[in-house]
């Protein structure tokens, strides 16, 4: 198993879990200014700045000063169709083929816009880029993200806070251990089905045809 980082400009996570994901990661890329908190944060915890692998954005949020001091590791992606999350994504594709998770840390907080956008971008990835056998997920302090693409079963542990999202107005999903079943949830919006709760350890999720839908998990 490879597991790669990508860290984001938002919130710097300090939970246990987050951080252990940083800290074991076989290779960490930073957008664009978030290499400011990595190397803040190496130092405190180790004594000493721990470089990523690369910088990849823009470079609208790093000063020109650390640009030319990081300028082995800077990835200049000047176009705008895609932001600094997504550039990351395809340069961790593109350099790591053999990862078999990517986890997203610092992708919410701080900035609304960037949390709503960031976490919808992981259903668009499901059709930008081919993702078999790699297990993408956005994690911070306060929860996990995933995208799934059809029916599935997931093991998340009696109790956990579990919230649906999808862009597909025309999908159904009929569910097997939550409180409060989805099966007649239209998703026109984005509250329908969140703030549910699981009754089993293992939920069913079946849809009625492949589709991407978000998963938040607490």
């Amino acid at each position: 198993m490879k597991h790669i980082v990508i860290l984001c400009d938002g919130e710097f996570p300090r939970k246990a879990y987050p951080l252990y994901l940083l800290d074991s990661a076989d290779a960490v890329v930073c957008c664009d200014g978030s290499v400011l908190k990595y190397l803040r944060y190496g130092k405190r915890r180790y004594g000493e700045e721990r470089l990523p692998e690369a910088v990849v954005g823009d470079m609208d949020t790093l000063p020109k000063s650390w640009q030319e001091r990081l300028a082995d590791r800077i990835v200049h992606e000047s176009e705008q169709d895609y932001n600094d999350q997504t550039k990351a994504m395809r340069y961790v594709l593109s350099h790591h083929p053999d990862a078999t998770e990517i986890h997203i840390l610092g992708a919410t907080g701080r900035r609304e816009d960037h949390t709503i956008g960031n976490l919808g971008l992981l259903m668009e990835y499901t059709r930008l880029f081919d993702l078999e056998g790699i297990h993408v997920e956005s994690v911070s302090d306060w929860s996990t993200a995933f995208a799934v693409t059809d029916s599935c079963e997931l093991h998340v542990g009696k109790g956990r806070r579990v919230s649906l999202f999808s862009a597909d107005n025309s999908l159904t999903i009929r569910s097997e251990g939550l409180q409060w079943p989805t099966d007649a949830v239209v998703f026109d919006a984005w509250w329908p089905a969140t703030l549910n709760r699981a009754v089993d350890d293992v939920i069913k999720l079946t849809f009625s045809h492949p589709s991407r839908a978000l998963i938040l998990l607490d």
